[in-house]
């Protein structure tokens, strides 16, 4: 279904035969199942019901500020019956990325992050300098020189607060140093919030990219490596598979990139103006963006 362009809405017999023809059904998190701490409403029983009837179901997001237990805990919480091994957030992705596709157990990266980062870094054997504020000292004669620690295999960009010039600093001084690895965990560069707009990983990792002229591996969507993961670790079959999301340039492209069905929420980032604008853009890559079908939100999953 993800070569046609063309995006209907789900509802009636189309539904049915869209469930009936999926087993795994991935969801994006902020925007599709909640928004901040605010459960979407029918959001809790759709995702259980799916599991009720066989379906097996998965969240995917491009946050990094939260463990696996994190995210399992505050869904639990919200009335969502999920264990901690449906979870891939980017904090997890990174882990197991730079793990497996970077071969760095037992190894040490310089990581502009979150303590959950570290933590997720730290169950599969990766040690980490860089978490925490980052002051200034010394003059711009001395910035070419801070010390560095000669085991950082790779510099990591996540989602950082104490994000800084010293870190940017520092992480151009390990990144000139042409065998350290880079990796960021996504792109986002817009991130809604109640009453405004915040500051993304995305614009921290351009930042980065742009003091050390290099391109960074990016693990979350709409790269295809969570899927890629959570598709071996359960044996997913991706032509039996949806996408759900509010985004189209993350989570529908992820799934376009990956050759799943895609299903865009409108209880989040992109409108069906958005569509319409991939639609009738003429352009190949927008076209990629855009979703099989969409609904007002999860909630009109439940009649089926």
């Amino acid at each position: 279904m993800s070569g046609s362009k063309s995006c209907a809405r789900l509802q009636g017999v189309l539904l049915q035969q869209l469930l009936d023809s999926v087993d795994s059904i991935l969801f994006d998190c902020d925007g599709v199942i909640w928004r901040g701490d605010q459960v979407i409403p029918g959001a809790p029983q759709v995702i259980n019901l799916l599991k009720q009837h066989g379906k097996r179901v998965f969240f995917l997001t491009n946050n990094s500020t939260k463990t696996r237990r994190m995210y399992a805990d505050k869904m639990s919480t919200l009335g969502f019956d999920v264990t901690e091994q449906e979870v891939f957030g980017t904090a997890y992705g990174c882990a197991v990325f730079l793990q497996t596709a970077c071969g760095l157990q037992g190894q040490k990266v310089f990581l502009m992050g979150s303590q959950a980062m570290r933590q997720e870094l730290e169950t599969v054997g990766i040690q980490q300098t860089g978490v925490g504020p980052d002051h200034v000292s010394g003059g711009p004669g001395d910035w070419a020189n801070v010390p560095l620690d000669p085991e950082v295999k790779a510099v990591v960009v996540g989602f950082d607060q104490d994000f800084s010039y010293m870190k940017l600093n520092r992480a151009l001084q390990y990144l000139i140093q042409k065998d350290c690895l880079f990796v960021g965990t996504n792109r986002d560069t817009r991130l809604p919030l109640e009453g405004g707009r915040a500051v993304p990983t995305g614009c921290l990792l351009q930042a980065v990219e742009t003091a050390a002229q290099r391109q960074a591996q990016t693990v979350g969507k709409p790269s295809p490596f969570m899927f890629d993961c959570l598709a071996s670790q359960f044996g997913v079959e991706r032509e039996r598979c949806l996408m759900v999301g509010d985004r189209l340039d993350t989570d529908i492209l992820l799934g376009s990139n990956c050759g799943l069905k895609t299903l865009l929420t409108l209880t989040g980032v992109s409108t069906l103006e958005d569509v319409a604008g991939h639609e009738e853009s003429g352009c190949a890559e927008r076209r990629r963006m855009v979703p099989d079908f969409y609904v007002e939100s999860i909630a009109d999953l439940l009649p089926a």
